[in-house]
């Protein structure tokens, strides 16, 4: 079975183009679990159920989840299709963590990070999580965010059911490049 394949699959259904597989979302981004296999079946030879419950759980970024029912299946964040996921607005702890590449380095130190085509900047609690995003592309750059100064300016932050907290944007004054092993809130 291609784990890999099945979550990037449901990633762009439930994400941004759900009509690409003849699927429709709920308001709060929930699509029927029938509808999602049976268009998996059309996609992925041999994937079923069972497949996808497998990749539902052992993903390590917890990036689905199933309704209390198990009748419907969503994507917890990450969305360009708009869909109101309804995440508790929360306060964040002191730092939080942002993987990037250096390519990107100088645009985000001028302009911060935003959420580009996504709802949501995306943030990690830790920097192994946020350096894990960032080796997707690279050698990560791991980004530290003053999160609760920028929370006490007003921001608000929003925490997903599996961890990952989510902004409208960070400005360039509350980011630091981390210096290695301990991060710190010094700019560059």
């Amino acid at each position: 079975m291609d784990k890999v394949r099945i979550s990037k699959t449901l990633s762009f259904w439930l994400r941004h183009k759900p009509e690409a597989a003849g699927l429709s979302l709920s308001s709060d981004g929930w699509a029927d679990i029938d509808s999602v296999l049976g268009a998996l079946a059309g996609e992925i030879e041999g994937c079923g159920w069972e497949q996808l419950v497998e990749v539902i759980e052992t993903s390590d970024k917890q990036r689905f989840e199933l309704s209390a029912d198990a009748g419907r299946i969503r994507a917890r964040q990450g969305h360009s299709v708009v869909v109101d996921l309804d995440w508790p607005e929360a306060e964040p702890p002191e730092q939080l963590f942002h993987g990037t590449v250096a390519r990107f380095l100088d645009p985000i130190l001028a302009e911060g990070l935003l959420p580009m085509a996504r709802h949501h900047v995306h943030l990690s609690s830790d920097r192994v999580t946020a350096e894990k995003v960032g080796t997707r592309r690279g050698k990560a750059v791991i980004l530290v965010i003053d999160a609760r100064r920028l929370h006490l300016s007003g921001q608000p932050f929003l925490l997903t059911s599996n961890g990952v907290w989510l902004t409208s944007k960070v400005p360039a004054d509350y980011l630091s490049i981390c210096d290695g092993a301990s991060p710190s809130l010094n700019r560059p």
